[in-house]
């Protein structure tokens, strides 16, 4: 009788038990990393030159809370500015009509190429140049006049002066945006029978927010720094306000870090709604995990259970 491989008894094999490599240098950054941070931390707690009373006292004052609503406003108004005319440039600048192509372009070039200090100045002090606007036929009786001086306030020229430039700037993101999405997407909507407005509102503008979204996000927060720039006209932002207070108590390094403790908070919480934004449309790719869910995540591999 001979024995075959179907007669040998075959052992079980052994379970594999994966040892995830050791990384020893990453946890001499980290405790490097970590004690740098904890001086750092001690030092300017302990260091009275920074003012830590001062800015306790002011942090919450109201002339500072005005400032951060105003610094708000002209954010949300400057990028809603932004973004629609991003949009409709964008949109010109892709058209076959080499007129409207030609202007779209001309707008990008003239707003792109000059600072946006420079521009908030101007739109500020146009009312030296048109004292008065007029709405009426071209070349013929005008109906309405407004004053320059009453139109052109402060706030207005801060938010045409960031709006307008953020359009330029806009405009190119939702162009890439627009460049990225499949041309046989349009070309499909076309043979359907669907025009080019359709087409573009319905079909490539919600396949481009995935690339236009992280951009977008990045030019808000930049926004809401940005702003501070509007404090050349005596527009009383946050960064107007603290100087104020510290051109009357000559406390400057104080309340200059009241003003960048606010600019951190607001930016920060734009950074959280911008993470779940991207993630919201990347649906169906791979997913961002915030850092509480990629610690969670190491620890179940260092277990040995599935991620």
């Amino acid at each position: 009788m001979t024995l075959t491989d179907e007669n040998v008894p075959r052992e079980r094999p052994t379970e594999i038990r994966a040892v995830p490599v050791r990384h020893y240098g990453r946890w001499v950054a980290a405790a490097l990393i970590l004690y740098i941070a904890i001086w750092a931390v001690y030092s300017v707690a302990n260091n009275e030159r920074f003012g830590w009373d001062t800015i306790n006292a002011w942090f919450w004052d109201g002339a500072i809370l005005d400032g951060i609503v105003t610094t708000l406003e002209l954010t949300v108004i400057a990028m809603l500015m932004g973004v629609v005319g991003g949009v409709l440039l964008a949109v010109m600048r892709l058209s076959p009509n080499p007129l409207i192509s030609g202007v779209a372009w001309l707008y990008v070039w003239v707003f792109r190429g000059t600072p946006v200090l420079v521009q908030i100045i101007l739109w500020f002090y146009v009312k030296a140049l048109i004292p008065t606007f007029s709405l009426g036929i071209p070349f013929g009786p005008t109906f309405v006049h407004f004053n320059a001086n009453d139109l052109i306030t402060a706030f207005v020229a801060g938010c045409l002066g960031l709006g307008l430039n953020e359009a330029a700037y806009m405009s190119e993101i939702v162009r890439a945006g627009i460049l990225s999405v499949d041309p046989g997407q349009s070309e499909a909507a076309t043979a359907l029978g669907m025009s080019r407005a359709k087409i573009m509102r319905r079909v490539v503008l919600p396949q481009a927010m995935r690339v236009i979204i992280p951009p977008t996000g990045n030019e808000t927060i930049s926004m809401l720094k940005t702003s501070s720039l509007v404090s050349v006209i005596a527009l009383s932002d946050l960064l107007y306000s603290v100087q104020i207070v510290y051109n009357r108590t000559y406390q400057t390094i104080p309340m200059l870090l009241v003003a960048s403790i606010w600019y951190l908070v607001m930016t920060s919480i734009l950074t959280v709604g911008q993470f779940y934004l991207e993630r919201y449309f990347g649906r169906g790719t791979a997913q961002r995990q915030t850092m509480l869910e990629r610690f969670v995540a190491n620890l179940r591999v260092r277990s040995g259970r599935r991620p």
